[in-house]
């Protein structure tokens, strides 16, 4: 299952493209900011770059806009099973993008 949702994510680079920031319109700060803290994401990001995790934020990389950094927040809740709500995974990216990336 979670093969393939990856495999689907990856099939359509074009719809991620495609999507501005305005995704993240609406969205719940204040519980993206809550499941950030419950489910320890910056702990997990320390422990796979080091320092303070804060490296793992580049915006000139493989997250360039916003449908991408909202799919790289699903693909951690897949992965992590975290069974993320879709307006959970909105709010946490959308934080994300607040407070590191920016996009417009």
């Amino acid at each position: 299952m979670k093969t393939a949702l990856l495999a689907l994510a990856l099939s359509l680079p074009w719809l991620a493209n495609a999507q501005g920031a305005d995704i993240f319109k609406g969205a719940d700060l204040a519980l993206g900011t809550r499941l950030i803290a419950e489910n320890k994401c910056a702990q997990c990001h320390t422990s796979k770059v080091g320092g303070n995790g804060d490296a793992i934020y580049r915006p000139q990389g493989r997250v360039n806009n916003a449908g991408l950094l909202r799919g790289m927040v699903e693909n951690c809740s897949t992965q992590l099973n975290l069974q993320l709500f879709p307006e959970e995974v909105t709010a946490i990216a959308a934080v994300l993008n607040r407070d590191h990336y920016k996009f417009k």
